[in-house]
């Protein structure tokens, strides 16, 4: 294969490209990236030696096109509720969650090892931060830095103690005697469970609460503390290794399903990216440098022009309609559209949502919100309140 050519096995690259290389929009950019041609003499890039923690590029994988899109919705507006994917083993779950490593956006964070912000003593005084932030904001300096998002891992053998914290017998401070957990150093980051569906009870039950509050409280015989936990969720699961408690299921705003790639084609195209990261993983990312760059920072504008934009009342009206079409109860399904849908159209440069961008992210927000066992629930009791009724109205006209 020569530099010039296009891999025979995929299209040519959408018309999303401008005449200086840039692109219009987020999705042409992640188009173009897909269809991109690997460069001539990928099969002999030697191994560098160096035992490197890089991720596979996240624009070079491979279709999957719905999967990527809510990602990068999480990325722009955490508002969207977390993301769950499920699908089978082998599909490419856990490679695209850890491949957002290099996409990941700014926000302003403590550079205390305790987390302390000015909020802190905003709201309750220098007391309620430790000695050295006390000290630094009565000087006036500041408390936070920007720093990247990061991407916190939850293993499965994680115990509720390093969820949640404990004891920090070291401390100085009264107030820090308890230790961050995972659910605390997730905060305005984001949170990846692999395996979600095997999660102890105990545990989930921690996750549920944290992100339902975005604080959680941990105590310890007389000390406690509380701990902001604004984190994005990211869940992946197969469901042939189990169900998915509802309750968990319903923390998740957008629901992908993955599937393995139909197209022979595109299969060998893949094994063609993953056999030429395996090779030489630094080589392997510096082709997709300069896109991800761009997506990169289309990422931070698109998060700094979601403050614009606007849903009007006549297609949100519409949309709750749909929902209600469905039989859908749970008013998480707009609150995640309609996010979804503005995160959508940030990342296309535009400050109003169009029906359009609903229909674009419909699918992943609205998809496994029914449930079976209440629309039996609703139908006896309506039976019952029916019978009620009717017991009832011959009273109803007696004066007391």
């Amino acid at each position: 294969m020569t530099t010039e050519e296009q891999p025979a096995s995929l299209p040519a690259a959408p018309e999303g490209a401008t005449s200086s290389g840039g692109f219009r929009s987020l999705k042409d950019l992640l188009e173009a990236a897909s269809h991109k041609a690997l460069l001539a003499g990928y099969e002999n890039m030697g191994d560098s030696g160096l035992a490197e923690a890089l991720p596979f590029p996240f624009l070079a994988l491979v279709a999957q096109a719905e999967m990527k899109l809510a990602l990068l919705l999480g990325l722009i507006n955490p508002n969207v509720g977390g993301i769950l994917l499920l699908g089978p083993r082998g599909t490419g779950k856990t490679t695209a969650v850890r491949a957002l490593l290099d996409l990941l956006p700014q926000v302003e964070r403590s550079t205390c090892y305790y987390g302390c912000l000015p909020e802190d003593v905003e709201s309750g005084g220098l007391d309620a931060v430790c000695p050295e932030c006390s000290r630094k904001y009565a000087q006036g300096q500041p408390l936070t830095a920007p720093d990247r998002v990061r991407l916190v891992e939850l293993p499965l053998n994680a115990r509720l103690e390093d969820v949640v914290g404990g004891l920090d017998e070291r401390a100085a401070h009264e107030r820090m005697k308890i230790r961050r957990g995972l659910l605390a150093q997730a905060d305005r980051n984001l949170l990846y469970i692999d395996e979600i569906n095997l999660l102890a009870d105990e545990i989930s039950d921690a996750i549920l609460d944290a992100a339902a509050q975005g604080v959680y409280t941990v105590r310890r015989g007389a000390l406690s503390a509380t701990y902001r936990a604004r984190f994005v969720l990211i869940g992946s699961m197969n469901p042939e290794e189990g169900r998915l408690r509802p309750q968990i299921l319903d923390r998740f705003g957008l629901r992908v399903i993955v599937r393995g790639l139909q197209d022979a084609n595109e299969r060998l195209e893949a094994y063609r990216r993953v056999q030429a990261y395996l090779n030489n993983p630094r080589a392997a990312q510096r082709q997709y440098a300069e896109e991800t760059a761009q997506a990169a920072n289309e990422i931070q504008q698109a998060r700094l022009r979601l403050r614009e934009v606007t849903l009007s009342d006549q297609l949100a009206r519409r949309a709750i309609e749909t929902v209600q079409s469905l039989g859908i109860d749970s008013l998480r399904a707009e609150i995640t559209w309609f996010e979804a849908a503005r995160a959508y159209a940030a990342a296309d440069s535009r400050p109003q949502v169009s029906s359009a961008d609903l229909a674009a992210v419909a699918p992943m927000c609205l998809r496994l919100r029914r449930s079976v066992f209440m629309d039996d629930y609703f139908r006896a009791q309506q039976s019952e309140e029916d019978q009620l009724t009717a017991l009832l109205q011959p009273i109803s006209g007696y004066d007391s």
